[in-house]
């Protein structure tokens, strides 16, 4: 066994880690995080208009 051999192994090793790694990210069991994750950015601007508006109402009393 040579070094070439060893690296073709670790080619193997790193790409059935990478399929492994796509398929938890697609499976089915991970769509409900992934639909919550996908909505964060438009939550952070639910969160600063709720922020905006209760500064408003802070300012006025």
């Amino acid at each position: 066994m040579d070094i070439n051999d060893l690296r073709g192994i670790q080619t193997l090793l790193v790409m059935l880690a990478f399929f492994g790694i796509v398929w938890w990210a697609y499976s089915a069991h991970r769509k409900k995080p992934n639909d919550e994750a996908a909505h964060l950015p438009f939550d952070d601007d639910d969160i600063a208009d709720r922020t905006l508006k209760q500064d408003k109402t802070e300012k006025k009393q």
